[in-house]
């Protein structure tokens, strides 16, 4: 029997395609991660491509046992079912987003959404709520313009950090460039790579 290739999870949020410094650095995780894991299979999900919204079919259709759920449900819950399986079958996962406007792009919010799945991705207990997916290396590459990480103003990466938990993982390095705005952004991208190699 052949053996379960590593397998990647690669997300990127950005808008931008060239000149994305988020991008440039998930890049270069992905390398690293490869390089570490020969033979390692990569999931490539740009969610800045576009992720359907959760509306009232969608919610409907999560609250619905499984084995009661008509033909249309279980197409509303299609794509939702694809991303997690992404996620379920990764070994690692780069995240890599850019701050806007002090949180989350709201492509990658889409992605959240559809991710967090009651009974499937986390569930409510008597203890409060349990994630329920497996822990693992989740790399959440960050860049900014002006939002310095860990300030007052950064709702994005203690809110990802929060959520990867709620789902159960809770291995989650941090590469930053951000304030890329203020100072040497050439030089902060460039410290951004360097600290790559000590993560991986």
């Amino acid at each position: 029997m052949s053996k379960t290739p590593f397998t990647i999870l690669e997300v990127t949020a950005s808008a931008r395609n060239d000149g994305s410094v988020s991008r440039a650095l998930v890049a270069d995780v992905t390398e690293q991660l490869s390089a570490a894991h020969p033979g390692a299979e990569v999931i490539r999900r740009d969610v800045a491509a576009g992720v359907p919204l959760i509306d009232e079919a969608w919610v409907g259709a999560t609250f619905t046992p499984p084995e009661n759920r008509t033909a249309d449900q279980h197409a509303a819950l299609s794509y939702s079912d694809r991303l997690v399986e992404e996620v379920q079958r990764a070994d690692a996962i780069v995240i890599g987003t850019p701050i806007y406007n002090f949180s989350v792009p709201a492509a990658l919010k889409a992605w959240i959404d559809q991710i967090a799945r009651a009974r499937l991705t986390f569930e409510y207990t008597p203890e409060g709520p349990r994630g329920l997916l497996a822990d693992r290396p989740v790399y959440l590459v960050i860049a900014s313009g002006g939002t310095g990480l860990g300030s007052e103003a950064d709702f994005a990466s203690g809110y990802l950090k929060h959520f990867l938990a709620f789902l159960g993982i809770t291995s989650v390095k941090v590469i930053a460039a951000d304030q890329l705005m203020a100072g040497d952004p050439a030089a902060k991208t460039e410290a951004a790579k360097a600290s790559i190699e000590t993560l991986i």
